[in-house]
């Protein structure tokens, strides 16, 4: 699966520079204009990377950064953060705060790829390995990719780690909130019909397997392993 990217930049000149530089290596790219705009695209969509400025209409890039790492589906997110801003106490402190590089501008862009493709082959070598087969079904953590009966399935990132989430829990009942939570990255329990939307899409796309993603009406979902074609 592709690798995707969230960019925080209220300079849409420069946001735009650095996605064509990072879309040139087949990765795609969200690109965002305003700090709260920004954390709300991170939470409810989980990239693979961020790269955040500084200095941002709403909430700035050290305020992203620490509800990045307070909300758990967000933590293990890398941030490379791209700013104007380059005082070492600046540095030190988005380094504290747990981001993965630090770019000044001007910057180049030869400089910013390499540095992007250093943080995702960390991310890739301390990627868990774990594959997880039920049936003739196979996901491949690391490698972000699920099959059935050896062919690839078409999967988006949210309905992957969905899928995910219920292989790894089998015959066990998931309150909708806690997938909302857990895999959606909602914050509360407010009623969304988005939970509902993924798990249609994922069952037409699971086929003969559809049936293995079972609905407890009024609680939730589970895997259903009794319902496996081999």
């Amino acid at each position: 699966m592709p690798v995707h990217i969230t960019i925080v930049e209220d300079d849409e000149d420069i946001a735009a520079l650095v996605a064509y530089n990072l879309e040139r290596q087949g990765w795609l790219c969200t690109l965002v204009h305003h700090g709260t705009e920004g954390w709300e695209q991170i939470r409810s969509h989980l990239p693979d990377c961020v790269i955040l400025d500084l200095m941002l209409p709403g909430m700035d890039g050290m305020q992203i950064m620490r509800e990045m790492k307070a909300n758990p589906q967000t933590a293990a997110i890398p941030v490379l953060f791209l700013t104007a801003r380059t005082e070492l106490e600046e540095r030190l402190e988005g380094l504290r705060l747990g981001a993965d590089d630090y770019i000044g501008k001007p910057f180049s862009c030869k400089e910013l790829v390499l540095r992007v493709q250093n943080i995702l082959a960390r991310i890739n070598r301390g990627a868990s390995k774990a594959v997880i087969q039920q049936g003739l079904l196979c996901l491949d953590k690391a490698l972000m990719q699920a099959t059935l009966d050896g062919e690839l399935l078409p999967l988006t990132t949210a309905e992957f780690k969905l899928l995910a989430f219920l292989m790894e829990r089998p015959d066990k009942v998931q309150d909708r909130y806690e997938l909302q939570r857990a895999v959606l990255g909602y914050s509360d329990t407010t009623p969304t019909r988005a939970l509902d939307t993924h798990i249609k899409r994922l069952r037409q796309k699971l086929g003969s397997y559809a049936a293995c993603v079972a609905t407890e009406r009024g609680v939730g979902y589970y895997f259903a392993t009794d319902t496996l074609k081999r």
